[in-house]
């Protein structure tokens, strides 16, 4: 079961012109297996927005298109950060204080059990999670 993080979803959009390791890992990965956290549509949004104050209104619509398509394919699967991973976050963060959103998602995995796909492996080393790097 997998945790996938931001920049795997984003890369996996490209179809075939993504990275040959993250389509591989696509292809043999069960869509039931594959979880996305909360935080993902924050960046995703985030991302989003700067492109719009940049006034790249085409490539807003394209992306927000792609972002209520995701949102509505992983609907069940789309993890919330909640008390329960308020508390793990709060002993990650005491641990190292760096990436604070990435240990809100170390936190969902490590609560859930699931591994986290991402190419960051570096961000999540500490926090006691399963890593799977796709990218290499």
């Amino acid at each position: 079961m997998y945790l996938i993080d931001t920049n795997v979803v984003s890369e996996a959009r490209k179809g075939e012109g993504a990275n040959a390791g993250v389509r591989k890992f696509w292809q043999r990965s069960r869509e039931e297996s594959m979880f996305l956290p909360v935080q993902a549509n924050g960046e995703i949004r985030h991302g989003l927005e700067m492109i719009r104050r940049r006034g790249d209104l085409s490539q807003v619509r394209i992306l927000g298109d792609w972002l209520a398509q995701l949102t509505e394919e992983y609907a069940d699967r789309i993890l919330a950060f909640d008390a329960s991973c308020a508390h793990v976050w709060g002993k990650l963060m005491a641990l190292d204080p760096n990436n604070p959103v990435d240990k809100q998602i170390a936190s969902l995995a490590l609560i859930f059990d699931l591994t986290v796909v991402t190419r960051d492996t570096g961000y999540f080393e500490k926090t006691g999670v399963r890593l799977l790097n796709p990218f290499i």
